[in-house]
């Protein structure tokens, strides 16, 4: 039996839904730094104006002086529901957040206010991940094969029209190339969909993995990574045609990255543990972060600063180590 990933990732990457943050339509709170020591941190994005950290508790809070202090977000609903993704636009104000009872966030000011534009207290399943296509268009997916579109900057939503093959298959991540053309949906049962119009059709790829796809990313000089359960990565460099299997030397779930200018790419998962490529994802070594934390998204801040977020809060990047770490046999099979 399948264990559904939009609750299924949010076992792996610990996304409860708990308790809210109060209602607030005054200013936000003083700075503090405990509020993103303590909590589970799911997603980091960095606006015009802000770093950006959202998870457990519907927690949205900024910093606006590097990681150093933090603001918990005005928000003008409190719910309890669990933050999945932050997403902004090319303007770096214009953003969304998305999480558990299908909830939607809206901010026009780089995420220090947010205002809700969709919930479903009944039957509202999780939704995992949102991006603004090139047309101005918002797409949303999540569990169960849920995808929604928004035409009208998320006041409105409708059904978004994905292949039959979906499913009730989970959507974990969507995400689109440097030019904004081409675009890949991954999630459940090895499920890749790919668009080459900015998102205005949809097809399946042929299946080339049976287990479930967590993340992608679009490289910095060209092509594809998808990667997810028990180590299992794949590589496209002609626009998702082919696929070749990456070399990760231990079975552990990875499900989220960072990538660098110059095409190195980091992954973060379970254990603590990153994996780290210098050849464009063909291969990774493994080294630890630090904590034996779950790790559920990075944020590079500068030449040598990397956020982590994670089940325990969110932390810098310690120095690499002389030499990667061995590890045999890590990380419990997913």
């Amino acid at each position: 039996m399948r264990t559904p990933i939009g609750v299924a990732l949010s076992a792996l990457v610990a996304l409860a839904a708990m308790q809210a943050f109060a209602s607030r339509e005054t200013a936000p709170l003083a700075a503090t730094k405990p509020i993103v020591q303590r909590m589970q941190i799911n997603s980091l994005a960095q606006s015009k104006t802000a770093m950006l950290a959202g998870g457990e508790l519907g927690q949205l809070s900024y910093s606006r002086d590097a990681g150093k202090t933090w603001t918990p977000a005005a928000i003008d609903q409190n719910r309890q529901a669990s933050i999945n993704q932050i997403s902004f636009s090319a303007d770096g104000l214009t953003g969304m957040a998305v999480g558990h009872e299908g909830w939607i966030l809206r901010s026009t000011d780089g995420g220090l206010a947010w205002k809700e534009v969709n919930f479903q207290q009944r039957n509202g399943e999780p939704l995992m991940s949102i991006a603004r296509m090139p047309s101005g268009e918002w797409i949303a997916v999540g569990a169960f094969g849920r995808a929604i579109k928004s035409n009208a900057d998320g006041s409105n939503w409708q059904a978004l029209e994905l292949p039959p093959s979906v499913e009730d298959k989970h959507l974990n991540r969507i995400t689109g190339s440097a030019d904004g053309r081409q675009w890949m949906i991954v999630g459940e049962r090895g499920l890749v969909l790919i668009s080459n119009d900015s998102g205005a059709s949809w097809r399946d790829l042929p299946p080339f993995y049976n287990g479930s796809f967590y993340n992608v990313a679009s490289l910095v000089n060209g092509g594809w990574l998808v990667y997810g359960m028990r180590g299992n990565a794949f590589r496209s460099s002609d626009g998702g045609n082919s696929w070749t299997k990456a070399q990760i030397p231990a079975p552990i779930s990875f499900f989220a990255h960072s990538q660098d200018a110059q095409g190195h790419i980091t992954l973060a998962g379970q254990g603590g543990m990153l994996a780290l490529s210098t050849d464009e994802g063909q291969s990774f070594t493994l080294r630890r972060a630090g904590m034996r934390a779950t790790l559920t998204d990075l944020l590079i801040q500068g030449k040598d600063q990397t956020w982590i977020a994670s089940s325990t809060g969110l932390h810098p990047l310690p120095p690499a180590p002389a030499a990667a770490v061995k590890v045999a046999n890590a990380g419990a099979s997913q």
